[in-house]
C-alpha cells in the first residue's frame, strides 16, 4: 500500500509548483484535499482529490525546462504584492512552469523555469553548493581589497549572517563577476552595501551548466537535451530536503555507519592466543631426595 506524502511534496512531484510555492498556496487557503481547505503539514493518500488554485491536480506532466532572459521590472513571484507583472504571465508559456529561485525586480538575466519541483529544491539548497554566476556594476571603482573581502565572506547585519566564501574577479573599472553557491535574499546587493558600495546593475549569467549566452532580453527557449542530461547528472548527488531534515538524516546515517563499523570490528578482532599449559614433570629422585618440580640445578648424586 502506497504511503501518504506531505501535500507540498505531492504538488511539487505533480509539477504544480515548488515546495516553497506550495507552502505559500496552502497558507493562503488555495489548496483543497477532498473538498476541504488544507492546512500546513497535511498529508495526501492515494485516491484523494487535490485541487490547487481552482485546478485539479493530475498525474505528473512531461518535464519542461526553459531559459528566460528576465528584463528588469518583472517579478518572480505569483503574488500581487509587488504590483508588477510576474514572470509566469510575462512569458505566457502554454504549460504550467515556475522559476528556479528568484531575481529581484531590479535585476535581469538568466532565469531557469521548470515544472519539476524536486529539481528546484536541489538547485537552490545552499548545502548542495551549486554555482550561480553574476555580472555586477557598482557606483565606484572596484579595488582588490573590495574583491578580497567579497571572496572571504561579508557579514550582513540585518540577516545576522556571514556569507559563504565565493569567487570574484574584476572585469572593468566599475564591474566584476561573482560566483555564489548561496542564495540569500538580495545577497549581492547586501554584500556590496556592507562594504559601502551600491549596485547599479545586476545580471545573472549562469546557473550551474546553464548559460544565458546570446538570448535576447525578454526572450526564452527550451533547454537542449544535452543540457538537461548534464544538469541531471550534476544534481544526482544533491538533496531536495530542507536543511534541518537533511541534517537529521545525515546524523542517522553516520550513527548507522558507526554501529556497523563497530560490529564489523568486533567480528574481525583476533582473540589473543592462549599460552600452552606446561605440564609439570613427574616426580623424580636425585640422590636421597625426591623432587616434584625441576630445579634449576640438579644436586650431584652421592657416590656410593
Amino acid at each position: 500500500m502506497a504511503e501518504a506524502i506531505r501535500l507540498n511534496k505531492y504538488l511539487a512531484d505533480a509539477g504544480v509548483c515548488s515546495r516553497r510555492e506550495a507552502d505559500r498556496l496552502i497558507e493562503e487557503g488555495k489548496v483543497l484535499v477532498d473538498g476541504v481547505v488544507a492546512a500546513m503539514g497535511t498529508k495526501v493518500e492515494p485516491g484523494q482529490e487535490v485541487i490547487c488554485d481552482g485546478k485539479k491536480v493530475g498525474e505528473k506532466e512531461e518535464s519542461v525546462f526553459l531559459i528566460v532572459n528576465k528584463p528588469k521590472g518583472i517579478v518572480c513571484t505569483t503574488s500581487d504584492k509587488d504590483h508588477a507583472p510576474n514572470i509566469v504571465d510575462f512569458i505566457n508559456y502554454p504549460k504550467r512552469v515556475y522559476p528556479v529561485g528568484r531575481l529581484d525586480k531590479d535585476s535581469e538575466g538568466l532565469l531557469l523555469m521548470t515544472n519539476e519541483g524536486d529539481i528546484v529544491n536541489k538547485i537552490l539548497r545552499g548545502g548542495n553548493d551549486h554555482e550561480k554566476e553574476y555580472s555586477v556594476a557598482v557606483n565606484k571603482p572596484v579595488t582588490e581589497e573590495f574583491l578580497k573581502q567579497m571572496r572571504a565572506g561579508v557579514y550582513i547585519e540585518d540577516l545576522d549572517v556571514t556569507t559563504k566564501p565565493c569567487r570574484a574577479w574584476q572585469t572593468g573599472s566599475h564591474t566584476f563577476h561573482i560566483v555564489l553557491t548561496q542564495g540569500l535574499n538580495r545577497q549581492i546587493r547586501r554584500m556590496c552595501r556592507a562594504l559601502d558600495y551600491h549596485v547599479m546593475n545586476l545580471k545573472r549569467l549562469r546557473i550551474m551548466n546553464i548559460k544565458l549566452g546570446h538570448l535576447e532580453r525578454g526572450q526564452y527557449r527550451e533547454l537542449f537535451l544535452d543540457e538537461v542530461e548534464s544538469l541531471r547528472k550534476m544534481l544526482a548527488g544533491s538533496t531536495n530536503l530542507p536543511k534541518s531534515e537533511q541534517m537529521k538524516l545525515d546524523a542517522e546515517k553516520k550513527a548507522a555507519e558507526k554501529a556497523k563499523r563497530v560490529e564489523t570490528e568486533k567480528k574481525t578482532v583476533k582473540k589473543p592466543a592462549e599460552k600452552p599449559v606446561q605440564k609439570k614433570p613427574e616426580a623424580f629422585k636425585a640422590g636421597n631426595k625426591v623432587y616434584r618440580t625441576v630445579p634449576k640445578f640438579y644436586p650431584k648424586p652421592e657416590e656410593k
